[in-house]
């Protein structure tokens, strides 16, 4: 009797030696996991602490990539059934600005699609903007007069390299951050131009040969009265209107 009440303490023991150290691990096994947890979040915290102290830097667009992954969309989504009309592009900063540079704030794209509806067309005209990180695409149904196609037309001069011609030109810069590219249909027939200005000043940048001038070339010794009587109305209003964009004006 008492060899069996020795043996039964001894298993009470064990037992209790087993409890005890199960009991232990487990313990062990949560403060580590309240460690591992509560570190992690403190570590997450102060990271995104350090993201939202970083200054926010303007993206510099590239006009000439943008360009090309909008007409790539367009081909996509229209194939070769559509047109390039106009390229509006802002800077960051005024061209007469002691600082200015050829940074782009924003891009715009102008294309025009003709849909076949039954015995008819639909005509729209669809804007691509960028601005930053941000994109988006509006539709209207309308159409753009008052420019030639750019999707064959010959545009030696990127962007920057206008801009350039512009600085380097001994002559009073536009108190304006727009430009666009263009090919106006006339009534001279002229180059594609990069137009630097805003509706009251203009410079424009011969997208091919790089010449600058004030004068808007599709006018440039261009007789305006004989053609004006033979039609009976006059283009002095074109001249003096001077849209940056297409005529129907600016993309609102």
């Amino acid at each position: 009797m008492q060899k069996l009440l020795i043996k039964k303490s001894q298993n009470q023991k064990l037992k209790n030696k087993f409890y005890n150290r199960g009991m232990k691990k487990i313990w062990e096994f949560i403060k580590n996991l309240f460690i591992m947890i509560f570190g992690c979040k403190y570590k997450c915290k102060c990271q995104e602490q350090v993201v939202e102290e970083q200054p926010k830097e303007i993206a510099n667009l590239n006009v000439e990539h943008i360009i090309a992954m909008d007409r790539q969309n367009m081909f996509l989504n229209y194939k070769e059934d559509y047109r390039w009309f106009e390229t509006g592009i802002t800077l960051n900063k005024f061209m007469d600005a002691e600082d200015t540079d050829a940074t782009v704030e924003s891009i715009y794209n102008v294309f025009q699609t003709v849909i076949e509806r039954g015995e008819g067309f639909d005509t729209q005209v669809v804007c691509m903007a960028h601005k930053g990180e941000e994109n988006g695409t509006e539709v209207k149904a309308a159409f753009w007069v008052g420019d030639c196609l750019l999707n064959e037309e010959e545009i030696k001069l990127t962007f920057e390299q206008a801009y350039d011609r512009l600085m380097q030109a001994n002559l009073p810069k536009p108190h304006s951050r727009q430009c666009v590219l263009r090919k106006e249909l006339g009534p001279k027939e002229a180059n594609a131009q990069y137009i630097f200005g805003n509706t009251k000043d203009h410079v424009y940048v011969d997208a091919v040969t790089g010449d600058v001038k004030t004068e808007n070339p599709v006018y440039e010794g261009f007789d305006e009265t004989k053609i004006s009587k033979k039609l009976g109305y006059s283009f002095t209003w074109l001249k003096t209107k001077g849209f940056v964009g297409g005529p129907l004006g600016e993309w609102p």
